[in-house]
């Protein structure tokens, strides 16, 4: 995909991505937040939320954009192209192809223990391409975007990646708002309290790009700088109920306990060997576990734990699937219990567009980086989005393969090399290239 660059007047030249402004400015937004271990800790919708996200919409305004908000919270700046903002006088989008606007995008909220990359430097990159732009007197053909949406982390109030789901219609925008966390509080009332209860409506894109932080160790390990994300790992998430009896740990034989722990305790080796034994790029996780009465000397008689099964093929998912539930059929009849598994999430496997893969990773080399196709592990707000419009993901390494965690970090070379990828790939799309 060659850019193509139509500049508005003669004493335009080529944009360039400013790598020491996009760092202080990543920097900058870390301090809202901040926690002694150098991580950030900004949940969605609370007041530092409403920080971070008046500080980004702030330099959105000053690059030129115009800023709508719709009804969950979804920030979109808009910058005109040639053909105009992607709305008509009336302020609704515009459905004609040829002047929907090319976006970037992903979320400022993070985790209770998050890091200063996690979403905010997909954000930040399409802020930086937009300056560069703005710099370099360049007008697109189409109008470019930056979306931030809303609660994608999902630590405060339920479902995950909430403003993008709204946005392409897997939620309803009343479900949402409904939702309340652990005060009590909804999610209607919080984006109240914050000021971003927006009533506008969403644009259309006619692409889509969300640059992001791997978030895992491949790109480090083999000295990749440039991921150009081929797609990501459907999602099948189980909530397991492990009933036995209680019983004394010192009366009680061996042989005649039926022990809840024990059993849960198998079942996360059975997660294990599932992923082992599947192709397709096969995870499985068991990352939460209740034990009940939980005392040092009572055998346990009920547990609950988590799985997460991820692969790349939605067959290959069911097949994981299946063979979960007839290894909780298998364990359950040799330990003397009940397990019950009922699944509470599905994401299907998402494929993303070949044509922007293909122009990423031919972008990466013209500029000199080395650049590997990868699969997305974990879920994102383009997942979402890919389900509305043409979409790709730009990755670029994490410190150690760690995210999620205070001290998730990323070179700054790293981070400006994705912001150049980027660069040329809204370029072209948005001078329909």
């Amino acid at each position: 995909m060659a850019a193509i660059l139509r500049p508005a007047e003669p004493s335009a030249r080529a944009p360039r991505i400013d790598g020491d402004r996009l760092w202080d400015s990543l920097m900058t937004l870390a301090r809202i937040g901040a926690t002694p271990k150098g991580g950030v800790r900004r949940l969605a919708l609370t007041d530092l939320d409403r920080q971070g996200r008046d500080l980004v919409v702030g330099w959105l305004r000053d690059a030129g954009c115009e800023i709508r908000v719709d009804g969950i919270g979804n920030v979109f700046a808009v910058r005109a192209g040639r053909r105009g903002n992607g709305f008509d006088a009336a302020g609704v989008p515009l459905t004609d192809p040829a002047a929907l606007p090319v976006a970037v995008g992903s979320h400022v909220d993070t985790q209770p223990s998050g890091g200063k990359f996690d979403g905010n430097y997909g954000v930040l990159a399409g802020l930086e391409v937009l300056r560069a732009l703005g710099d370099a007197g360049i007008v697109t053909e189409r109008p470019v975007a930056v979306a931030i949406w809303t609660n994608e982390e999902g630590t405060r109030f339920t479902p995950v990646m909430m403003g993008s789901g709204v946005y392409c219609g897997a939620f309803t925008l009343q479900h949402c708002l409904s939702q309340v966390d652990r005060e009590g509080e909804s999610v209607a009332r919080a984006l109240e309290s914050i000021g971003y209860a927006g009533r506008d409506t969403a644009p259309r894109f006619a692409a889509y790009f969300e640059p992001h932080i791997e978030q895992g160790p491949v790109l480090e390990r083999e000295g990749v700088t440039i991921g150009a994300v081929e797609g990501a790992l459907g999602q099948r998430w189980f909530d397991a109920v492990v009933s036995g009896q209680d019983a004394h740990a010192g009366p009680t034989p061996i042989e005649m306990r039926r022990d809840a722990l024990l059993a849960a305790s198998r079942m996360v080796l059975e997660v294990r060997r599932i992923a082992r034994a599947h192709p397709d790029y096969a995870r499985g996780t068991v990352g939460q576990m209740f034990v009940s009465p939980n005392s040092r000397n009572v055998i346990p008689g009920r547990v609950e734990f988590a799985v997460d099964l991820r692969n790349a093929s939605d067959a290959t998912l069911t097949a994981m699937c299946e063979d979960l539930k007839a290894s909780a059929a298998r364990v359950a009849a040799e330990e003397g219990v009940d397990i019950d598994l009922k699944e509470v999430v599905y994401f299907p496997p998402c494929a993303f567009d070949a044509a922007l893969v293909s122009g990423i990773e031919a972008g990466a080399r013209r500029l000199g980086h080395s650049v590997r196709r990868i699969a997305s592990g974990a879920g994102h707000d383009a997942v979402y989005v890919a389900r509305t419009c043409p979409t790709a993901m730009i990755f670029v390494p994490c410190e150690g393969g760690i995210s999620h965690n205070e001290i998730e970090n990323a070179r700054p070379e790293h981070l400006s090399a994705g912001a150049d990828v980027l660069l040329g790939a809204v370029l072209s799309a948005a001078n329909d290239g």
